[in-house]
């Protein structure tokens, strides 16, 4: 009967280790997605992209106006398409100036006051002129500013600078 013993034993010890092996082999299936997604960061977007958002030509010189578009953002491994504004200025020497709407101070929503032919941001009193520096109030620095392109006489906005 001694010899059942053994053969019993060694039968036990193989069954321990499969079941530890499986135990191992989904532990590791489970690990290794998760392992991923915590540590490794998605692919950051090596292109920027640019959004046409008009004809030059219909761009007043020295009158600013607010331009509304869609872009797609990319949050992680989400992409989301957003609305999103810019004031577009055509300077007199043919450059075109976007700007971002949100005030450097605060990030208060600003407006272009007609008769005094600035940017005026309502909440601090910051104002700004058609080009985005800083002429009054508590903002620290000028407006932010979008990429612009222009391609056979469309505007392109890309990233804020």
């Amino acid at each position: 009967m001694d010899w059942m013993a053994d053969s019993d034993l060694e039968r036990r010890r193989f069954y321990i280790a499969v079941i530890y092996g499986l135990w191992a082999v989904i532990g590791a299936a489970l690990a290794l997605p998760a392992s991923v997604y915590l540590f490794l960061p998605p692919a950051a977007r090596k292109n920027e992209e640019w959004v046409e958002i008009g004809d030059v030509s219909t761009l007043p010189v020295g009158a600013p106006e607010e331009k509304i578009f869609r872009r797609n953002r990319k949050d992680g491994w989400k992409i989301m398409s957003e609305k999103a504004t810019a004031w577009v200025s055509r300077m007199p020497d043919g450059s075109v100036v976007a700007l971002a709407p949100q005030c450097t101070h605060l990030g208060c929503a600003y407006h272009w006051d007609e008769q005094k032919q600035n940017f005026i941001c309502p909440c601090h009193t910051s104002a700004f002129s058609i080009d985005g520096t800083v002429l009054a109030g508590p903002a620290p620095r000028p407006l932010d500013r979008y990429q612009v392109r222009i391609q056979s006489n469309k505007l392109l906005l890309g990233p804020v600078a």
